[in-house]
């Protein structure tokens, strides 16, 4: 078994790989396995999010303007139902422990009421996984690893989650049903909305997609 000194050896080295990705320089990464007590020991890296995947390591680098524009947009309005409904609470980019080797960080979270009291609100990253994840995705995001991801989360317990697709303008939903591995999948495209009420105990939430892709660029 290696070392905490091994370990630790292992995540820096991984985080030169991916800063020097980030600057355009080739290099192969390599992923550190970790155990979860370990994953809770390691240091802060500005730039760089962390996630547990069964084990492996992965290290993801801060994204970009649009990404940010885009998620803030969809928080935002969910927030804003979500907290006008007192159905729970809407969080950015939180870790959730889905599995024993299992952290995720959802661009964004929706926790059920009922969830939220069973939170210890100092404590990071949250046990369970929210009724729904948002995921927006980036080109260098790879399909298995996306696929990968929203199954852990519906295995879990999430409710629904959903991929936004700013290069292709639509959002993908994964709405939980217990015969169908990865759950029923819909698709939402520009100029249509994301309806969903099922997932608010009956209440019925509406978000146009071009509320959420257009961004204007000042002249």
């Amino acid at each position: 078994m290696a070392t905490r000194r091994d370990v630790l050896s292992e995540v820096m080295q991984g985080l030169a790989e991916v800063k020097a990705h980030r600057e355009g320089k080739k290099m192969p990464i390599s992923v550190p396995v970790l155990t979860f007590e370990e994953f809770e020991l390691l240091p802060e890296e500005e730039g760089i999010r962390y996630e547990l995947d069964e084990g492996s390591l992965l290290m993801e680098p801060s994204p970009v303007f649009r990404h940010n524009v885009i998620r803030q947009r969809i928080a935002s309005r969910l927030r804003d139902f979500v907290e006008s409904h007192d159905l729970g609470f809407v969080i950015e980019e939180m870790d959730f422990r889905l599995a024993h080797n299992t952290v995720r960080n959802p661009d964004i979270a929706f926790v059920t009421t009922e969830h939220l009291k069973k939170i210890d609100l100092d404590r990071t990253p949250v046990e369970g996984t929210p009724a729904l994840a948002v995921e927006v995705i980036s080109p260098g995001n790879l399909a298995q690893d996306t696929v990968k991801k929203v199954h852990q989360y519906l295995s879990a317990g999430s409710q629904a989650v959903w991929l936004v697709y700013p290069a292709l303008q639509l959002v993908e939903i994964h709405d939980f049903h217990k015969d169908v591995k990865g759950g029923h999948v819909r698709e939402v495209r520009e100029p249509d909305a994301i309806e969903e009420s099922k997932l608010f105990g009956g209440v019925k939430f509406s978000l146009p997609l071009r509320a959420i892709f257009h961004i204007r660029k000042l002249r």
